[in-house]
């Protein structure tokens, strides 16, 4: 069963979205607090998304999310904001969550989200098993596809699910111009919610992990008014 960590403080809330998750087939953990989050992934099953809410007591959300990411690269995170906190959501774009919604969210835009993640997360066959390996080269670059990591001359660099899926979308188009709107749809899904904007700032966290220097990016190329090309 898919499993889940829903972590807000507000208990009449987080019961709401609990029930619904339930209903849709998911097994959920449950936390009112950062903390009480960290205390139960590293004591129970690992679970194949997080839902975390931006304001807590003690530690926030966006610290949450930094720490789960640096422990798991490959859980699903979405992180839930008030409206008009625009920085909030980039930045946790930046320390990696994989989306983000607004509240008031509708529950069935909020199952739509998760189920939508995670199956970009589970790349797997159709009868249920991991996908053969395979390794897509570009210049001195190789994606693992069985791994899910990026090697530069040799050199390991670790990605986010969906810095890997940007990656594997240059890799098998190389030269090509892709428009954001392109990348939006590779990556997050046709009918996604968002904007375009997820795509800007998952291309800045990877120029990052990529390039010598991230300011003077010599492999993911900007096409100005367009939007972003892989130069091996």
């Amino acid at each position: 069963m898919k499993r889940i960590l829903v972590v807000e403080d507000e208990a009449s809330i987080r019961e709401m979205v609990a029930l619904n998750l339930k209903l849709a087939g998911w097994e959920v953990v449950e936390a009112p607090s950062a903390e009480r989050a960290l205390e139960q992934l590293h004591a129970g099953e690992p679970c194949d998304a997080a839902l975390l809410d931006i304001m807590l007591p003690g530690m926030d959300g966006l610290s949450l999310c930094e720490t789960i990411r640096r422990d798991d690269p490959d859980i699903g995170i979405i992180i839930v904001s008030a409206k008009g906190q625009e920085q909030d959501k980039i930045r946790g774009l930046s320390i990696g969550a994989d989306d983000y919604i607004t509240k008031p969210f509708s529950v069935s835009e909020l199952i739509a989200r998760v189920e939508a993640l995670v199956r970009r997360v589970r790349r797997s066959a159709p009868d249920g098993r991991v996908a053969e390996p395979d390794q897509l080269v570009s210049g001195p670059f190789v994606l693992d596809e069985k791994s899910r990591v990026l090697y530069k001359a040799g050199r390991p660099i670790d990605l986010t699910q969906v810095e890997f899926q940007i990656m594997q979308l240059f890799f098998k188009n190389p030269g090509t111009a892709l428009v954001r709107e392109k990348i939006l749809e590779g990556v997050w899904g046709k009918g996604y919610f968002g904007d375009v904007k997820i795509v800007d700032v998952n291309i800045r966290r990877l120029r990052m992990k990529v390039e010598d220097e991230p300011s003077n990016p010599q492999h993911i190329l900007t096409v100005w008014g367009y939007g972003y090309r892989w130069n091996a």
